[in-house]
């Protein structure tokens, strides 16, 4: 061995005793000294009973350990106050803690500590000093028993057996608001009795915390409310909502602490049940946003209960069994400013016994929802506690079903595609609301809404708007590109349908008078079939006539079949109905009018300025009705029955029937008609007007052959008491033209052996001398060739319709060629003549009621109405005292 050796081994041991002297003289040292120099050096007494410091290492030893505040009162630094029965540190800044003043290692372990740990006041970051840190790569604590308060000595914090591993565990106290009190790196954690106090109002208790291989069971987790909802209420008046939540279990891995960010994976939550108490307040729109992050790679509810609370206590919403997945979901301070405040790659959501209540009620058996699609089972909607004059729905669906392409918000406005949407076997009624008025609906949040497919199936609904309910049996439709967005100047919502497609079978709409129904509708934007329609009076017509304060038509139609081609747009902003043909086919109406009730004062407009009157750009290329019966009935207090006119075989062709809403297109319409008069003659008639002429003129003319005269004695017998014996009209033409004022042209009536009879006002005897007058100056032959008679000066009564102007433009010219173009001197003779016969017989009647020694006066006869009608004024019914 040579020299060199033994001078190395010498120096290793010199310099090994001086270690181990220096060593022993440390321990020595620290036994007797550290107390007191931790308690000249620092806020803090402590007391130990061994304590082991290895020079080399840096490793310190220590049991029975005892620590206290110096000053508890003093809230400047953090306050201790416990026993640890073993403490243990590994690579301990001996140098650091001697001259920097900072406690740092590498690792610690703490063995049933019981540790009170007050937190320091929040430094003022503007004035305060930088607090001396704890720096601890790593932590362990084993059988603790932890307890942190605020510096306000309320408690914050703590936990009872708890067994704890952390990397770089760190504890503050400043901004609460926007940071965790507790953050590191890594853990591993086991705990009883959980309690934590993030603020004022709630407090969150855990009965056990256990964690294996990163994963963490949470036991019994509660969020409770440390003040009543009337307290809550009381004293932060200017909060939305109170929150109560209970998790029985909730498992969940790698968790990550750091800042204000707390971010895990896999978290599932059994059975929790979530209650939220709605103060009524509206949130603040420029609430200061939160910092806080969440970042939760899956998370799963597992049968959760939801319930909602209105301010007055009832329940607003409630979930019987919620399920839900969330793949990704981040809460950050960009997303709490969006609409939905969190963001998600993907969720699963699943419900059961759903329950909704505010003014409308909403019941759902079960609800399933995607990102990309959902469904909805045995949805049930009742009326609620509604404010009088809301629409209201009274309605059940087996099945809801669709399908999303696209649900974004951009900028705070909503962007939604939706590829389908089936609503299956709907039955109920909804009731309409009020209609508000001078109220400018906004668009609110919608940027674009696009249904690209709507079907409603084998459904039964009725529209009840209060007088007139409309129900749908069978109901079938789908739509094709619903359309929502803004409109160009933002007030309100434009909305387009590109296509439809809807059938219904024994469709009904009941209004004050009629039922009407129809056995099949289909429609969609090129074509409407209408089967079996039928409009019925629900009132008798003497009930019809007590319930109408001035007069009115009652109608009673039928028709087999009404078809409609061509291309209308009735639900946008821009609504308009171009057809090419409407053809109504075996139509049945009957038009009753009784002239009982009062006149209608109203202006009644003539027909072209009614299409004139339509606001929607119309077109109807040609209007036909085929085979069809048309019977008018006029009854008047003077008839025996009502007076009939039938139409059968009734054929009409409507040429350009429009709105003159359409700018460069012919605004004229041509009508032709063609039918049986009285089921006896044919009869047609041209009839055309201009619906864009202001004047409203109009030219109507026509033809009928080979009527016999007795045809008309249905209407004509029962308002002037005169019917037709003998005779054939062979041909009458007629040829008027108009305008709102009266009309004028030609009349030409061919006509043979025309013998007529004045009756009684039974209309049964026969008046022998009124009959006898009334043929002396009636024209019974009017030759092969007669002579075309000028019809003019027809004024017209405005309060009347069109075809009441019509027929006396009619009158006029029968009057003039059968009695003569002399006829008001003619009329004074048959008059004078009804006169004699008048006045012979009353004073007959006197001679008697003087015999007779009657004791009251006879009333004098009131003056009879003019008659109006066929004939007016040639031939007058006797007075009522004539026998």
């Amino acid at each position: 061995m040579g020299e060199w050796v033994k001078r190395l081994l010498i120096s290793f041991g010199i310099l090994a005793g001086i270690l181990l002297a220096a060593n022993f003289g440390l321990n020595i040292w620290l036994k007797t000294q550290l107390p007191e120099y931790i308690k000249k050096n620092t806020d803090y007494k402590v007391s130990y009973k061994t304590l082991d410091v290895d020079l080399g290492t840096g490793n310190i030893f220590a049991s029975g350990i005892s620590v206290n505040s110096k000053d508890p009162q003093n809230i400047d630094v953090i306050g201790l106050q416990g026993t640890i029965d073993t403490l243990k540190i590994s690579r301990f800044g001996i140098y650091d803690a001697i001259f920097n003043k900072r406690i740092s290692s590498s690792d610690l372990l703490l063995a049933k500590p019981n540790l009170n740990v007050i937190l320091a006041k929040p430094v003022d970051r503007k004035t305060g000093k930088k607090r001396n840190p704890f720096l601890f790569e790593n932590i362990r604590i084993s059988n603790g028993k932890i307890a942190i308060f605020k510096h306000t000595k309320q408690k914050f914090l703590s936990v009872q057996q708890l067994d704890l591993f952390v990397e770089n565990l760190q504890m503050t106290e400043e901004s609460v608001e926007n940071k965790l009190p507790v953050i590191f790196d890594r853990y591993s954690i086991k705990g009883e009795k959980f309690f934590f106090r993030p603020n004022e109002t709630y407090a969150i208790t855990i009965s056990s915390i256990n964690t294996s291989n990163g994963q963490m069971s949470v036991g019994n987790f509660r969020l409770t409310p440390l003040l009543s909802f009337a307290q809550f209420k009381k004293f932060y008046p200017q909060k939305t909502q109170l929150f109560e939540c209970i998790i029985p279990k909730m498992e969940f891995k790698d968790v990550v602490l750091t800042k204000n960010k707390v971010a895990l994976t896999n978290a599932d939550f059994q059975n929790p049940a979530f209650t939220v108490y709605k103060t009524g307040i509206k949130a603040k729109k420029n609430e200061k946003k939160s910092n806080f992050e969440v970042d939760l790679k899956n998370i799963k509810l597992n049968n959760a209960i939801v319930q909602v609370n209105k301010p007055d206590g009832n329940t607003l919403l409630s979930v019987g069994n919620l399920n839900l997945n969330i793949n990704e979901l981040k809460f950050d301070k960009e997303s709490s400013e969006q609409v939905i405040p969190i963001g998600y790659k993907d969720f699963l959501l699943s419900g059961r016994d759903i329950l909704y209540s505010n003014h409308q009620n909403i019941a759902i058996r079960s609800l399933a929802l995607k990102p990309t699609n959902g469904e909805i089972l045995d949805v049930v909607l009742t009326p609620g506690s509604s404010p009088a004059g809301k629409t209201t729905i009274n309605l059940k669906t087996n099945h809801i079903a669709f399908n999303i392409n696209k649900l974004e918000f951009v900028d705070k406005k909503l962007n939604l595609d939706i590829k389908d949407v089936l609503v299956d076997n709907v039955n109920g009624t909804l009731k309409a609301g009020e209609k508000k008025q001078n109220k400018t609906s906004e668009p609110g949040i919608i940027q674009s809404v696009i249904v690209r497919k709507m079907s409603l199936k084998n459904s039964n609904i009725t529209y009840d708007n209060g007088k007139e309910p409309l129900s749908f049996h069978d109901l079938n439709a789908t739509i094709n590109n619903i359309e929502l967005s803004p409109k160009v100047n933002q007030q309100g919502l434009s909305f387009k349908v590109k296509d439809y497609y809807l059938t219904t079978r024994n469709f009904a709409y009941k209004t004050q008078f009629y039922n009407m129904s129809l056995g099949l509708l289909k429609l969609n934007k090129n074509k409407v079939q209408i089967n079996n329609f039928a409009m019925k009076p629900l009132v008798s017509r003497a009930q019809f006539i007590k319930m109408i304060p001035v007069e009115r038509d009652l109608y009673d139609i039928k028709a087999g079949e009404i078809t409609a081609e061509g291309n209308w747009d009735l639900f946008s902003h821009h609504k308009m109905i171009n057809a090419s043909h409407v053809m109504i086919q075996s139509a049945d109406a009957n038009i009753f009018r009784s002239k009982i009730p009062k006149d209608d004062p109203k202006v009644k407009a003539l027909y072209s300025k009614m299409l004139r009157s339509i606001k929607i750009p119309m077109t109807i290329n040609n209007l036909d009705i085929k085979n069809s019966v048309l019977v008018y009935e006029e009854d008047t207090p003077e008839s025996m029955g009502p007076g009939k006119l039938i139409f059968s075989n009734f054929n009409m062709n409507v040429r350009n029937l429009n709105s003159a809403k359409i700018k460069g297109k012919s605004t004229k319409v041509d009508i032709k008609i063609n039918c049986s008069f009285m089921n006896l003659s044919p009869l047609s008639v041209n009839w055309n007007f201009d619906v864009a002429d202001n004047n409203d003129n109009f030219a109507i003319s026509g033809k009928t052959t080979n009527l016999p005269v007795s045809g008309i004695n249905p209407f004509i017998r029962p308002y002037l008491h005169v019917t037709a014996t003998a005779g054939t009209i062979q041909e009458m033409l007629f040829n008027f033209k108009g305008n709102p004022a009266g009309l004028h042209g030609t009349f030409n009536l061919k006509h043979k052996d025309l013998k007529i009879a004045v009756l009684n006002k039974n209309n049964h005897e026969e008046k022998g001398f009124l009959t006898a007058v009334a043929n002396v100056f009636l024209k019974s032959n009017s030759g092969n060739f007669p002579e075309a008679v000028t019809v003019e000066n027809v004024e017209r009564d405005r309060t009347k319709s069109f075809f009441n102007l019509f027929w006396k433009g009619i009158e006029q010219g029968l009057k003039k060629t059968l009695i003569g173009k002399n006829v008001e001197k003619t009329e004074k003779k048959v008059k004078e003549a009804v006169s004699s016969v008048k006045e012979m017989k009353q004073s007959v009647k006197e001679i008697k009621q003087e015999i007779k020694n009657k004791k009251e006066t006879p009333k004098p006869e009131a003056e009879k109405k003019e008659k109006k009608g066929f004939l007016n004024n040639i031939f007058k019914k006797k007075e009522k005292s004539e026998e």
